[in-house]
């Protein structure tokens, strides 16, 4: 049951991702993390209040229902955020941790009221007047909106002109290269086994006999500092030599991972066993982290 509660994190965002474009489409973008951040709070006060395994499952599914969906209508990952979870987590017990996840999507929950709506979403839904008045209040009082306000209804129109696309032209040949390039990265991050890594990396870092306290904290503060260095770099650099890079990295950090748990099984050079073990792990998500940034956008 804990690789189910562990796994149904990435299965409610799947379902999230998937059906995040067509409800931002249908009830706006700030309509749309409203509904998401309801999610995410049903699913940490289930996880809160769970007093059997099936509220927990739950719990994790709701969470990471509103987690996908809100990976689409706001597409910015937060190392920061993750790495204060990852070392709060090794202080706090589970259900304090729980309330602690409750916090901020309450706040996001409660700071979408007073936020406006995406001015292009109101003119794509005919309101153009309240598209105007919204980007007046983005803009500032006296800044002059006219030209943006012509160029958002000019792109709506546009957009509304052009054939609906159908889901066959992907496998286009002028498409398919494209698809094939964008779709393998992201199917080859998931399938490179980095969620059961990060799930599973205090586990892993006790077993080959490394204190998963000071590893897991050891974790959180690499994966602030090397995310910040990669936005740095990104655009000196590009993109494909940095995913040359991660990907090389991923190689070789499983080959010390599993080098270690070789020796270990084989009682050989059990001394080295712990810090190469803790090596690979950390290499592999601070390279993850290289992957992912340059997969954005």
């Amino acid at each position: 049951m804990y690789s189910l509660f562990g796994s149904l994190l990435t299965v409610g965002a799947m379902i999230g991702a998937i059906t995040s474009g067509p409800m931002a489409d249908y009830i706006g973008r700030k309509g749309a993390m409203r509904f998401s951040s309801t999610f995410c709070v049903a699913g940490w006060l289930a996880i809160y209040f769970a007093e059997g395994y099936w509220a927990l499952d739950i719990g994790r599914l709701a969470t990471g229902y509103g987690m996908g969906a809100l990976s689409f209508v706001v597409p910015l990952m937060v190392a920061t955020g993750v790495s204060a979870a990852f070392i709060m987590g090794t202080v706090l017990r589970w259900r304090v941790l729980a309330l602690t996840g409750l916090i901020p999507c309450l706040i996001l929950h409660v700071g979408l009221f007073l936020i406006p709506e995406s001015p292009r979403w109101l003119a794509k839904k005919g309101r153009e007047k309240e598209s105007e008045t919204t980007l007046q209040k983005l803009r500032g009082r006296d800044a002059d909106i006219s030209y943006e306000a012509i160029e958002i209804k000019d792109y709506i129109q546009t957009l509304e002109s052009l054939p609906k696309a159908k889901l066959l032209e992907l496998f286009q040949r002028r498409n398919l290269r494209s698809v094939v390039i964008g779709v393998g990265l992201m199917v080859l991050q998931q399938f490179g086994g980095i969620n059961a890594v990060c799930f599973y990396a205090s586990s892993i870092f006790e077993v080959a006999g490394f204190s998963p306290t000071v590893g897991t904290i050891i974790y959180a503060i690499l994966q602030v500092v090397v995310v910040f260095l990669n936005t740095t770099i990104i655009d000196k650099v590009g993109r494909k030599p940095l995913l040359l890079v991660s990907a090389s990295g991923l190689v070789i950090s499983c080959l010390i991972t599993g080098l270690s748990f070789y020796l270990k099984v084989h009682e050989l050079a059990l001394k080295s066993v712990p810090m190469l073990a803790v090596t690979g792990i950390l290499v592999r998500l601070q390279v993850f982290s290289s992957y992912i940034t340059a997969n954005m956008d």
